[in-house]
């Protein structure tokens, strides 16, 4: 018998990967709160929780119980015509910690397919009420996915450059700081006033795949305030910020102008299995109600609100208020915090910041977003024990909130050994 990496590169094509460059996959088969384990036994924290879903760490004994017992009765029906009590009863658990603005619940599978139904919900808004607009605003650099409205809206010419030809309509504004809001604001407006704009798809606050981009809430809501007087429809793709990372339940608790749609996937199902959430407002909803079915909503997945995802969904939710956890997001925060001290003034470190239990140092040096030296790094990572994942220059660390002190300290000393070897 092969090994597990012998047998993956015969049939297997990885994502965000160059196969003739890096060939190899490092198989994991296990992992347990903040820890992977690969098929040799070696152990690995998982700084950045896989791609921010894990956040109440591996295997969750109580996540597991409930989708054993969701498995046992019911794993699966159509949701055209059909509902469940999973469905319901996480509905009702999102409209309660969601902004108090969201009311309806659609379901679709992936974070990127969230903000398709986004973008489609708000076009078709217009649409159905007459009125042509077919732009959409979005700020430089973000991301919002791989399918075609979702990769139209984002800004990473590394993922869209063999596709652009065939987006839609898309017209950029900067990212707001206390130097630019001023022309950004005036940016806006122009493209208001010339464009018939939908909407204004964005990220609230952390850039994630824009190697943790951080700006003020204070310049976001000055930004909505504009799309809202305008009849701009607002997109929060909370896709990577949802669910307790930034210190409170969404990032967009930090804005006072509230979203018409939000997008939710990643933690939304803990890790476990695929699934995401768009929810929009009541109005939005209103405008698909007739009795032509051509104004209906037009989109579905085959999986959609699938009965153990939903039950992973709730038992999440659950966690996520528990005292456990919530101390856990204060206690990594703090952490995070203590360790900026340390390293902020080091020669190889340019710049840091911090949200929560999102921490990011740029190093002091120019390379590649995705060059050899990028994964020179992503090794000497690997060789200690810790998996994080480097944008480019940029370092970050998200971890599980159930990360033992323990744990940060070998995530931290990585880094610092990382930076004496720079």
């Amino acid at each position: 018998m092969s090994t597990l990496q012998e047998r993956d590169k015969k049939h297997l094509w990885h994502p965000l990967t160059q196969h003739q460059i890096h060939p190899e996959a490092l198989p994991i088969v296990k992992a347990k709160g903040a820890v992977l384990y690969d098929d040799e036994g070696k152990s690995y924290i998982d700084g950045i929780s896989s791609w921010y879903t894990a956040m109440y760490g591996h295997c969750n004994p109580y996540i597991l119980e409930k989708v054993k017992q969701q498995m046992e009765t019911l794993d699966q029906i159509v949701f055209a015509g059909f509902t469940h009590g999973p469905a319901i009863e996480l509905s009702e658990a999102l409209i309660d910690i969601l902004p108090d603005n969201q009311q309806k619940i659609f379901f679709s599978d992936n974070g990127s397919t969230a903000n398709e139904v986004a973008i489609k919900m708000a076009l078709q808004y217009f649409f159905n009420r007459g009125e042509k607009r077919n732009t959409i605003i979005a700020f430089e650099d973000g991301f919002h996915g791989d399918t075609f409205g979702a990769m139209s809206a984002s800004g990473l010419s590394v993922y869209n450059g063999p596709f652009e030809e065939f987006f839609i309509d898309v017209k950029r504004v900067a990212v707001p700081t206390d130097k630019n809001i001023s022309e950004v604001l005036a940016s806006l407006k122009t493209i208001i006033t010339e464009n018939e704009v939908a909407a204004f798809i964005y990220e609230p606050l952390v850039q994630g795949a824009n190697a943790m981009t951080m700006f003020e809430a204070e310049h976001l809501d000055q930004l909505l305030r504009v799309c809202r007087e305008h009849g701009v429809l607002l997109i929060a793709d909370e896709v990577m910020t949802g669910f307790g990372k930034t210190g409170k339940h969404f990032a967009s608790e930090y804005m006072q102008v509230q979203p018409d749609l939000i997008s939710l996937s990643k933690a939304l199902t803990a890790g476990f299995v695929p699934m995401a959430v768009t929810s929009c407002t009541q109005a939005i909803y209103d405008a698909f109600l007739d009795n032509s079915i051509g104004k209906a909503f037009f989109h579905a997945h085959t999986y959609s609100a699938n009965p153990i995802a939903c039950s992973v969904a709730l038992a999440g939710i659950i966690l996520l208020q528990s005292d456990e956890i919530q101390q856990g997001i204060e206690h990594i925060t703090a952490r995070h915090r203590e360790f900026d001290q340390k390293i902020k003034e080091h020669p190889r470190v340019r710049s840091t910041r911090q949200m929560g239990v999102i921490y990011a140092l740029d190093l002091e040096i120019e390379m590649d977003r995705y060059g050899k030296q990028r994964y020179e790094i992503f090794n000497h990572f690997m060789d200690q024990g810790v998996a994080l994942r480097p944008l480019g220059n940029t370092i970050y660390v998200l971890p599980p909130y159930v990360t033992t002190d323990e744990q940060l300290n070998k995530v931290y000393g990585s880094i610092l050994k990382l930076l004496d070897k720079l």
